[in-house]
């Protein structure tokens, strides 16, 4: 399926366009991102509990935005800037249009959630207030409240003996406003803890649920005897959680645990309270949390989405997609379950989650137990310390092997998991080391060193993905196996330079960031321009989840207008103005929301071939398109050279994208991001779970494209 452009372009120039018109707005696009994924939410052909799922999805996406870019944004107006770099607007102009759209967000998500609760009622699953409840219940409710919930609840009666007490980032609290004797006012706060659910089910077939904070509220006589109660309602704070460093530090352990520790009391960027609640007692909250009026919002709407993910336990397992067990595969079986052999055979691209995690976790536990393999090295950004590619590391070290584990400590959110990780590595004799402290290490990377028939060789493995055993079975990646010396040497390089800042030199397969990405881009981007311009095949194919870079989205233009047709996949933020005449024309940009979250990255490039010839350039990559990635970030773009694995990108994967319309967006020049639907209703992600891969099929002969 081919996917045509609208006729209805502008006549604008690329020389008359100013700077701030040649991009949208990056804020302004991952909002967007977030409201398809609120949209997805609203799909009848989806599971319920999955809907459910997408709607807690963007609330947390939501969070995370507040606390990261308009923690960012509020940082830029405190130094008195008055214009965002790379857009030319001006802050405050940007601000009012974020919160207005993160109204709207909010609105919306609200309504989808009464959407969501008037059809669970229909499915006998009800959401009860206290009135509602029998006398029995009511007998259940208070036995559970004192059973359960006053040993774990902290009152606070606010007055100067009892001050207002400190609220983490992501905490919230019940507002309780009373009066006592003489009709004196008694405020008091509980604030409520993560370790209790916000849902609490009562006994029954039926799925009847009642509140946290109604319940606390229907015995506070039981804290509060003899006190009226007038009036209560739930508030929540979210801070700025961005964390500084001190690059000097003796030890960035202890560092980063300080600055852990310090990012708990960020500035508030948020606070949401209830409308129920009086007048006054939002100016105390205000007061008390030091924030502008302008971060506050009052909401009739549920306070915290998040916790809606506590039914799923109760959910019934046909509110979910169907289970979904990912393939081994074939070609590792017809080796027995030897990685080493199967990749010394040729090299082989598994797609995650489709293909099982478990080829990657068996591949380091293999190299584990293997009496030849000498060293290990390992890149970890995102994973659990009781994640299976952990053990391998620790069983190994605990055998004699020398390992290596390069540990980002600065991996936004799991700095805590962490630091955790490199005291169990280093405890089991693990080498650790923590990157570099002015860049961040987000290459996915592993590289075996074994001997055989007395000659060293090596074995590489290159992801697109973190090595967690749960995202890789929601997330779309790659993992590539390779035996490739050119590849394996330059890995080895890419090491030695986390452990030793040894700059690589003479790499002959790997592009690497910061060291040279940016630069080779740009070229293979000039190198389609001039196929063009000398009349032969040309073509762009990528995949990512974000462009932002000014400077690459500039020679995207530049290369449209040369006449290269180019395909971007971009799932999340994009900066790029496709479909203007004059300036990206030739560029399509489509975002795939859908029940898998895309997250590998591709570059493919005609390279003076048709797609899909012999002499089409394709990599996989760890990298987007965003300056992060191309200057701050250590990132690594492999080259896929054997047949049979580029045959499966070429034939396989870029078609499907193509052809998606289940869950595919186009975006048009205006910002917005249409859904497209036709008669075939294509899902690249059913396609996929039923198809084998090329790569991985082995012995089975049947393939299919898509």
């Amino acid at each position: 399926m081919e996917i045509k452009l609208k006729n209805n372009l502008t006549t604008q120039k690329l020389d008359y366009l100013g700077k701030k018109d040649l991009f949208f707005d990056r804020e302004l696009s991952w909002l967007s991102f977030n409201e398809r994924v609120l949209k997805t939410a609203f799909d009848l052909t989806i599971p319920i509990g999955e809907r459910l799922r997408f709607l807690t999805i963007s609330a947390t996406n939501l969070d995370e935005f507040f606390m990261v870019r308009i923690a960012g944004l509020y940082q830029l107006i405190t130094r008195k800037y008055e214009i965002i770099p790379f857009t030319g607007k001006r802050i405050d102009t940007l601000m009012n249009e974020i919160l207005s759209l993160t109204r709207k967000l909010k609105l919306n998500q609200n309504v989808l959630l009464k959407n969501l609760i008037h059809e669970l009622k229909k499915l006998k699953i009800s959401f009860c207030k206290i009135e509602d409840l029998s006398q029995k219940e009511n007998k259940w409710i208070e036995k559970y409240y004192e059973e359960n919930i006053i040993p774990l609840i902290a009152p606070t009666t606010l007055d100067p003996a009892h001050p207002f007490p400190f609220i983490q980032n992501q905490g919230k609290g019940l507002f309780i406003e009373m009066s006592h004797g003489t009709n004196k006012e008694i405020n008091s706060v509980i604030l409520l803890p993560k370790n209790l659910n916000r849902f609490v089910r009562l006994p029954g077939e039926e799925h009847k649920y009642i509140l946290l904070e109604d319940l606390i509220t229907r015995f506070i006589d039981k804290i509060y005897p003899n006190h009226k109660l007038k009036n209560f309602g739930m508030f929540r704070v979210l801070r700025d959680s961005e964390i500084e460093i001190d690059d000097e530090a003796d030890d960035l352990i202890d560092e980063f645990e300080s600055a852990l520790k310090a990012r708990r009391r960020g500035d508030v960027v948020s606070l949401e309270i209830s409308s129920n609640l009086s007048k006054n007692t939002q100016k105390l909250l205000q007061r008390e949390l030091s924030i502008n009026k302008s971060r506050i919002y009052i909401t009739d709407q549920f306070i915290d989405l998040d916790n809606y993910k506590e039914l799923f336990n109760y959910f019934n397992s046909t509110f979910f997609y169907k289970p979904y067990k990912p393939r081994f595969p074939q070609r590792i079986y017809d080796f027995k379950g030897d990685c080493f052999l199967a990749i010394r055979n040729k090299d082989i691209i598994i797609h995650h989650p489709f293909e099982t995690f478990d080829v990657v976790v068996n591949f380091l536990n293999q190299a584990a137990e293997d009496e030849d393999v000498l060293t290990i090295r390992q890149t970890l950004y995102r994973t659990t310390p009781s994640s299976p590619i952990v053990e391998a590391l620790v069983k190994a070290a605990e055998k004699g092997k020398t390992v290596i584990a390069i540990i980002e400590l600065k991996a936004r959110f799991d700095e805590e998991n962490n630091v955790q990780l490199a005291r169990i590595l280093e405890k089991a004799g693990v080498q650790v080391a923590y990157g570099l402290v002015d860049l961040k290490v987000h290459s996915k990377l592993s590289l075996i060193t074994r001997k055989e028939n007395n000659k060293l060789v090596s074995y590489a493995h290159c992801g697109t993905g973190n090595y967690h055993p749960s995202t890789a079975k929601i997330y779309t990646d790659f993992s590539f196996f390779t035996i490739d010396k050119n590849i394996c040497n330059d890995a080895m390089m890419v090491f030695n330079f986390l452990t030793s800042h040894i700059q690589p030199k003479d790499m002959k397969e790997l592009i690497i960031s910061p060291n040279s990405s940016f630069e080779w881009l740009i070229k293979k981007i000039e190198n389609e321009i001039d196929f063009a311009k000398k009349n032969l095949p040309s073509g762009i194919w990528i995949k990512c989840n974000a462009i932002v870079d000014s400077k690459l989205i500039e020679k995207l233009y530049e290369a449209s207008n040369a006449g290269v047709k180019i395909n971007l996949f971009v799932r999340g933020i994009c900066c790029l103005k496709p479909n203007v005449k004059g300036l990206s024309e030739n560029i399509i940009v489509k975002s795939i929301i859908g029940r898998f979250l895309e997250h590998g990255r591709i570059y493919v490039f005609a390279n003076g071939g048709e797609f899909q010839s012999i002499k089409n350039d394709v990599y996989i990559s760890s990298a987007d398109m965003m300056p992060r990635n191309l200057y701050t970030r250590v990132e690594a773009y492999v080259p896929l050279k054997n047949e049979t694995v580029r045959s499966q990108i070429l034939t396989q994967v870029i078609p499907a994208l193509i052809n998606d319309t289940k869950n595919s967006w186009l975006l048009e020049q205006t910002g917005e991001y249409v859904k497209l639907e036709d008669k075939l209703n294509f899902c690249s992600h059913s396609y996929f779970m039923e198809n084998p891969s090329l790569s991985g099929q082995g012995t089975l002969s049947k393939f299919k494209t898509a």
